[in-house]
Formats: C-alpha cells, sequence, structure tokens
C-alpha cells in the first residue's frame, strides 16, 4: 500500500527555490494593534499552540528523483520574542517593519515567527512573520484562527488534535514506494502539462510595461521599499466603490492603478498589468501554498479615475480563462516541469525573471476571525507581504513596482501599501503623497499608521 504524503505544491517549491536563491525576500506578516497589555502568559501559551499547528512544518527531501519533497511536522520554532522597551505611536510602522528581519530555515521547520511589545499607550503590538514557502495568506489564517480556538477552549498544544495533524509524519513504512509512485505521477504530469502547453501556445497574457530607465535617483547601496498601513472606514470604501459601479476589490485595483501612474511607472493611456492572487484553498486543506493568480489589463489614462466596470468584467474574463485549460497561458501548465528543475536552472531564469509590476491582494474579513486574543479585541489587524530589504539594484533589476493588500474587519479597511521601485517610492514620505493625492480623487478619507 502507497502511504499519502503532503507533497510540496508547485507555489511550494517555487518559493523553496526562491528563498535558496534570495533569502528572506519576502514574507507574510499578521499584525495586530491592542489598546489593552495582553497577558504574557497568552503570548506564551498562543505561541505554543501555533508551535504545534498547521505552521509547524519543515521540509523533507527526497534521493528519488522527480519525487516530490514532502512537508512533515516540525519539532522546533523561533522562540517568542518579546521586548521590553515600550513603542512609540510615532514608531509603530517601523516596530513592524522590523519584525520582517528574520532568518527562516524551511529544512529545520524555522518558517515563523511571534513577537510582541508594549506601548508607551500601555497597548501591546503583536506580529506573527511567515515564510512563504510555508504558507500564503490563507494557510496562517487557518493555523491562527485554530490556535485561538484552542487557546478559548484551554486545550494543551497537541500536533494531533489541532490543526498540525494535516501537515504530515514520516511513515514507518511504505516510503520508498511512496517516492517512486510520486516520481512516476510527475512525469505523467509533466508530459500531460507540456501536451496542454502545446496547446495552449497562442494563449497570451496581459504585457507588463517595462521600467522606465530614467530617473535614476542617486541612492544608497541597499535599498527598502516605501511601505504604508491606510484606514478606511468600510462604509466610505464600500459606498465609493458603488458610486463608480465597481466592488470593494475593483475599487483596490483602481487606487493601485492610479498610484502607480501617478508616480511615472507607467505612461500615460497604457494598459497595467495587475495580478491578483485568488485562493484554492478548501476545507482541512493540507497544502502551504494554495492560492493562483488572475492576471487583467487595466487602462490608465492621467487625471482619469480607473474605470471600475472595466475593472471588474476583466476579472471575471480572467476566473473564466483560468479555468479553461484551453484558454489558460501555457506557462501555468508547465508547473510540473518547473518542480523538475534544479536551482541551478532556476537560476539561470532568474536573471531574466520580473516581479509583479502591480499586485493586488484581497484577504477578506480577516479581522472578525483573528482580531480578539483571550478575549482582548485588537483595535486594527492587518496582513500584508514584507518586501525586505536588500541590494537596490535588484529592485531595480527585477522591475519590482506596487503591492496592495485589503483587508477588513467588518467596519473598517485596512490596506497595506507597498512601493518597491526605488526611483518612483525612493520614501515613505514620497509614497504618502502619492497616496493622498489617489484617495483624495476618489473622495476617500484615509487614515496612517505612523
Amino acid at each position: 500500500m502507497t502511504v499519502v504524503l503532503n507533497r510540496l505544491t508547485a507555489d511550494d517549491d517555487l518559493f523553496l527555490k526562491l528563498h535558496g536563491l534570495y533569502g528572506n525576500a519576502l514574507v507574510n506578516q499578521l499584525a495586530w494593534r491592542f489598546d489593552e497589555a495582553l497577558d504574557p502568559a497568552v503570548l506564551e501559551r498562543f505561541h505554543a499552540h501555533l508551535a504545534h499547528g498547521f505552521l509547524a512544518r519543515r521540509v523533507m527531501t527526497t534521493s528519488v528523483p522527480f519525487a516530490r519533497p514532502r512537508w512533515v511536522s516540525a519539532c522546533t520554532a523561533e522562540p517568542l520574542a518579546v521586548q521590553e522597551d515600550p513603542v512609540p505611536e510615532a514608531g509603530v510602522l517601523d516596530w513592524f517593519s522590523d519584525q520582517s528581519r528574520v532568518e527562516f530555515d524551511p529544512v529545520t521547520g524555522r518558517v515563523w515567527r511571534l513577537s510582541a511589545a508594549p506601548t508607551t499607550t500601555g497597548g501591546t503590538l503583536l506580529s506573527l512573520v511567515t515564510s512563504h514557502v510555508g504558507a500564503d495568506g490563507g494557510a496562517v489564517l487557518y493555523a491562527v484562527g485554530d490556535a485561538l480556538e484552542r487557546l478559548d477552549a484551554e486545550e494543551t498544544p497537541n500536533t494531533a488534535t489541532s490543526s498540525g495533524r494535516f501537515v504530515g509524519s514520516i511513515p514507518p513504512t511504505g516510503l520508498l514506494r511512496s517516492h517512486l509512485a510520486d516520481a512516476l505521477g510527475q512525469l505523467r504530469a509533466a508530459a500531460r502539462g507540456i501536451r496542454a502547453a502545446v496547446k495552449s501556445r497562442n494563449v497570451r497574457e496581459p504585457e507588463r510595461n517595462p521600467r522606465p530607465a530614467a530617473p535614476l535617483l542617486p541612492l544608497p547601496d541597499r535599498y527598502s521599499a516605501a511601505d504604508l498601513v491606510v484606514e478606511v472606514d468600510a462604509a466610505e470604501w464600500n459606498s465609493v466603490a458603488a458610486a463608480h459601479d465597481g466592488t470593494a476589490n475593483g475599487l483596490m485595483v483602481g487606487v493601485a492603478v492610479g498610484i502607480l501612474g501617478r508616480s511615472g511607472r507607467i505612461a500615460d493611456d497604457s494598459a497595467v498589468r495587475v495580478d491578483i492572487p485568488h485562493s484554492l484553498r478548501g476545507i482541512d486543506d493540507p497544502r502551504g501554498n494554495a492560492t493562483t493568480g488572475l492576471p487583467i489589463a487595466v487602462p490608465y489614462r492621467k487625471g482619469e479615475r480607473t474605470d471600475l466596470r472595466g475593472v471588474r468584467a476583466s476579472i471575471k474574463q480572467a476566473a473564466r480563462a483560468y479555468a479553461d485549460p484551453a484558454t489558460t497561458p501555457a506557462l501555468q501548465h508547465l508547473q510540473p516541469v518547473q518542480m523538475m528543475l534544479p536551482r541551478i536552472v532556476l537560476a539561470h531564469f532568474s536573471r531574466t525573471a520580473k516581479a509583479p509590476e502591480c499586485l493586488c491582494t484581497n484577504l477578506g474579513e480577516t479581522g472578525r476571525a483573528v482580531a480578539t486574543i483571550a478575549g482582548v479585541r485588537a483595535r486594527s489587524v492587518l496582513m500584508r507581504p514584507v518586501v525586505c530589504t536588500a541590494e537596490t539594484d535588484l529592485f531595480r533589476r527585477l522591475e519590482v513596482g506596487l503591492n496592495l493588500s485589503w483587508s477588513s474587519d467588518g467596519d473598517t479597511v485596512t490596506l497595506a501599501v507597498t512601493g518597491a521601485d526605488p526611483d518612483r517610492f525612493p520614501t515613505r514620505e514620497s509614497l504618502r503623497d502619492l497616496v493622498v493625492d489617489e484617495f483624495e480623487e476618489w473622495g476617500l478619507h484615509p487614515r496612517f499608521w505612523s
């Protein structure tokens, strides 16, 4: 009998290889701001539940050619990091950004870190940073939700009875047979993918805009992407979206395109390629990454608001196209082949690889499920991708653009905005000016985390 193992997905594998090339260039962060102090004992128990839950995973490879690596439960984790010095209001966003500076190791299972700090006003800041190798946004929320439920129920941290039971274990027998079966399955998947790619070779994705060569600002050798956290009343956000015949998601895209245009990154009357992650996660889904991307083309015209009706139509059209193999771009079919490529080959292709010029992630009403810890409700909850500090020339070569992530607790919309083009978003202040102008154009009233 062949045992069933929790094998890495194509996205897991890609993030793992990118981790080998660039380290912790991109991590996810779930951030809480509490007006009250959290009990240190509660934080320790919360950490213990996470350490036995869905995030507690490590990569195990195999010597069988073409067999995929798999996930098994990790028995180690980054310790809870508690800062003693209070964080002033003006330093909140910097503190959260600082928490992303951690070295993860998917092989040992050090793929997440929980950290906390008091504020000068008597509250608590809490950060959960996770490696994208082991968890997308949906996986993080699932792990945290399970840990909080077990915390409230005063359960004992236990891998066998928590979400950790879905991660994977090392079977006593049948391992070689499972690897051989998976290798054969991967060869078949690769063959099917190549045939499908040939059939869809004429399908085209929206083109990205080349990064303008000028201006080239005199910047330091290393660059930290400009980041902001913006809050808007949910009622106002939804009202503005409806007034322009759009959706909450479409307004996020419209705002992003406007900011990118104001920065000079794209030319007037051009089409912006916007990548929109779409979750494929099911109930009790064991996958670390279970997300696909829907690319759409959104026209930008200087001095005009983005057409939200057009955005909505484009998203629907992209969803239909990617649901049909015949209209799915060839590269998507080649994921099984991608998994077979050694890191040295990926390193060669990465020399010409480009980052998204505009990435818009809708995380839904995440705050409702994870806002309360042991009876204490957070004032604000945020989930965002964090682009870590790196060589300035690397950002230019990868042509990194603008990232937005949207989440809500039902009352407040929270937007994380990251401008990672060094010459268009050199500072947080320059990004903030662009956001203020774009929000004013839509009649939105932003509140910024300091």
